[in-house]
């Protein structure tokens, strides 16, 4: 008996600008955001780019403030046949936030995007991936304002994020409110080894590395999804003094082979969006 064809992967990209990052929020306030040089349209281009040039279309959670600051960027992704969702509207760790400010910052985000693009976003994403064990509470709060689809649950343990014994699989979960759509961060394995695929660990790890782990998620008839943010592409942007060095390592560590190793990427793997991988899952969003 033959397998079924190997599903696309998911590319997705988080829409954020180099200062707005969690590991920086000590030294960089969201009132200093408009007086910083903001990089994120130019990035956000390229990318664009790049995906045309691979004929590849993937899902983009942008943040509600840059929405608001560059509309125009909004209306290019989804031109480009590029699905859109939230990142939330302040890029708030959402553990830190109460439910009813977490409430409004996806309320304000889903605004902002929808008044840029006229499309009503269903799918979110946390920053820093922050719905964990202390904050599963934000998955009711989604479901009431309408979001059927979640991708914030990284099955892996870090000091940020993670819920190391999550669900790895996309899945359906149940709150109080309803069902909601799980799209989990991808960990691929490499013999005993744990492999994140995307963000820094793109950066970290060879290219082979993360090819292999992608690999590996695929041999269990699962997609992976790959997730990047814009200034990941963009090795001359300014430097952020005083943060320490596990965060300057993370944040900086590999930003000048990004761009290449994501097109040799893009022409070895099969990538596509959320939406169309959930569809032939036939997973009801």
């Amino acid at each position: 008996m033959s397998l079924p064809p190997p599903l696309p992967h998911i590319l997705s990209v988080d829409v954020e600008d180099y200062f707005q990052v969690s590991a920086f929020e000590h030294r960089i306030t969201r009132d200093e955001w408009p007086t910083l040089p903001c990089r994120v349209e130019a990035s956000t281009d390229r990318l664009l780019q790049l995906f045309a040039d691979h004929d590849v279309h993937g899902t983009f959670f942008v943040l509600g403030w840059v929405a608001r600051r560059y509309p125009e960027l909004v209306r290019r992704i989804a031109q480009a046949g590029h699905e859109l969702a939230s990142h939330g509207y302040w890029h708030r760790l959402v553990y830190d936030l109460t439910p009813e400010a977490f409430r409004q910052d996806i309320r304000d985000s889903r605004e902002a995007i929808g008044d840029a693009a006229g499309v009503a976003v269903t799918a979110y994403r946390a920053p820093s991936f922050s719905i964990t064990e202390r904050s599963m509470w934000a998955l009711d709060v989604l479901v009431e304002e309408g979001f059927t689809v979640d991708s914030s649950i990284f099955p892996i343990r870090h000091d940020r994020y993670g819920v190391p014994d999550a669900r790895p699989e996309v899945h359906q979960r149940q709150t109080a409110a309803g069902p909601i759509v799980e799209v989990p961060p991808t960990v691929g394995t490499l013999g005993k080894f744990k492999v994140p695929i995307g963000g820094g660990y793109f950066r970290l790890f060879p290219l082979a590395v993360t090819q292999r782990a992608i690999d590996s998620v695929a041999a269990q008839q699962r997609p992976a999804m790959l997730y990047l943010h814009p200034w990941e592409i963009d090795p001359d942007q300014p430097r952020i003094e005083g943060v320490g060095m596990r965060s300057r390592f993370r944040h900086y560590v590999g930003l000048r082979r990004t761009e290449s190793r994501l097109r040799s990427l893009l022409q070895s793997h099969r990538f596509t969006t959320m939406s169309n991988v959930l569809a032939q899952l036939a997973i009801s969003k």
